[in-house]
């Protein structure tokens, strides 16, 4: 490829000094660099990188401010449709959606649409360029957010923005649901997270945390003191396996595992109260992005970390970017290996995985070869700690305390698909607690969306 062809690639702090700390891994453009990424632009007229995107973000529009320099515009282009670019700069799956798209791409690499997005963000925080936009007069109508991640977060800033009365109820004792919990700093900082949701404030969105709903606060409440509410609760109860074993100490879902780490520091233990079991050989079973996380962050903590995947590595569901990343700092990736068992000692401490191989069947329906255990193939290996990655599901506590509110029978929220209310009057709902989880940015299109809605049932 011509040098024109080629994107400009964003610096990296190196594997063996990154897996040592829990900090930031990409290092991000400066301002030369984002420029010379951005002019590669084609400015092509149709532009089908707009209708990749999830949230519509006019990207030909940003992209050809900052190949001008001109970054303040360019954030302003960004936050009329997304409220929080730095963290969807860091975590979208660009390359499944705008940068799939991208005209470029066809003759050379895509642009680095999602590097770009947070260069924007990062360069107007760290030069003081943010401003909070005008808001509409003030409405008396009041509305209620359950859950502070992307989907809600996204739907109370557009809410705000038109002059709604907005609070958000928050289980946790930080705001950001999944992207504080769930996501290690090395790929995206809490401080970065802390202040995207500062926006939140200066729209006057109020926060209310520690609230529980469908625990220590009734749905029918919130319906008595707000017009409508909205429903963003995520899915943020695991997935687990079934099988003998599962119940030993040293195995965690990967909520726990990645919660402990992420949200209550259990890498700087006894500084902060939560720890983590000393670990020597960590065996995450899944190769999606939160396994990923999991064994990355089990490097981290000193462990030898495995993924143990029943396909191989090139039908991993994890972005491409995190799968070379967990490689180059030394995961080890076990693929056409399927756990059925844990063993444990006279203790109840796990000792052993029991672990067969597999071989792949042709492509199913869905376009990825269906794994076959070979049963004469059992082996066990030694592991005193397990991470089951396999995915989430919505939380119960909500759903089976939410009077008039139907959920799907794996726990789904149903909802007028055009919409987005749910099966009670006047309760919208959107994100993971109605798709099962999915990607940060497809739960703020949610957010948008019924955002919208709302704004029109009120009216």
């Amino acid at each position: 490829m011509s040098p024109e062809e080629e994107r400009i690639k964003v610096p990296e702090r190196s594997p063996e000094e990154r897996v040592n700390d829990f900090h930031e891994v990409p290092l991000g453009y400066t301002p030369e660099q984002a420029m010379e990424e951005a002019q590669r632009c084609l400015e092509c007229a149709k532009s089908p990188c707009i209708g990749g995107c999830p949230v519509e973000i006019d990207i030909p529009k940003f992209v050809k401010q900052i190949a001008d320099g001109e970054f303040q515009e360019a954030l302003e282009t960004l936050k009329e449709f997304n409220c929080i670019p730095a963290i969807t700069g860091r975590v979208c799956p660009q390359e499944e959606q705008c940068e799939e798209v991208c005209v470029m791409g066809n003759v050379g690499d895509p642009i680095n649409i999602g590097k770009l997005e947070r260069f924007v963000a990062d360069y107007a925080r760290e030069n003081d360029l943010e401003e909070t936009p005008e808001i509409e007069e003030t409405k008396e109508e009041r509305v209620a957010i359950v859950g502070s991640g992307p989907s809600g977060v996204t739907c109370a800033a557009m809410l705000a923005q038109n002059g709604y009365q907005v609070t958000i109820f928050e289980a946790l004792h930080e705001p950001g649901g999944v992207l504080k919990y769930g996501i290690p700093e090395f790929r995206l900082p809490n401080d970065v997270i802390d202040h995207e949701l500062e926006y939140l404030d200066e729209l006057g969105v109020e926060m209310r945390m520690n609230r529980i709903v469908g625990q220590n606060i009734e749905l029918k409440e919130l319906k008595d003191e707000h017009d409508a509410i909205y429903v963003a609760t995520g899915a943020g109860s695991p997935r687990f396996l079934g099988f003998e074993g599962e119940d030993l100490k040293g195995v965690y879902s990967a909520n726990e595992f990645l919660t402990r780490i992420n949200l209550m520091k259990a890498y700087k233990f006894p500084e902060y109260d939560t720890p983590i079991t000393d670990m020597e050989k960590v065996g995450v079973i899944g190769a999606g992005n939160v396994a990923m996380d999991a064994a990355r962050s089990a490097l981290r903590m000193g462990a030898e970390s495995h993924i143990l995947y029943r396909r191989t590595t090139e039908w991993s569901p994890a972005r491409d970017e995190e799968v070379e990343h967990a490689k180059q700092e030394g995961v080890q990736f076990d693929t056409l290996c399927n756990p059925k068992k844990f063993k444990g000692d006279e203790d109840g401490w796990l000792e052993e995985i029991v672990l067969y191989e597999c071989e792949l069947e042709e492509p199913g329906e869905d376009g990825r070869p269906s794994p076959t255990v070979l049963e004469d193939t059992e082996h066990s290996e030694e592991f005193d700690t397990a991470v089951i990655a396999i995915g989430q599901q919505p939380n119960k506590v909500f759903y089976e305390n939410a009077e008039g509110v139907d959920v799907k029978e794996w726990g789904g929220i149903i909802i007028d698909e055009d919409t987005r209310m749910t099966t009670e009057e006047g309760v919208f709902a959107g994100g993971d607690a109605v798709s099962g989880a999915a990607t940060v940015i497809l739960a703020m299109g949610d957010g948008r969306e019924a955002a919208k809605s709302i704004m029109e049932y009120l009216e």
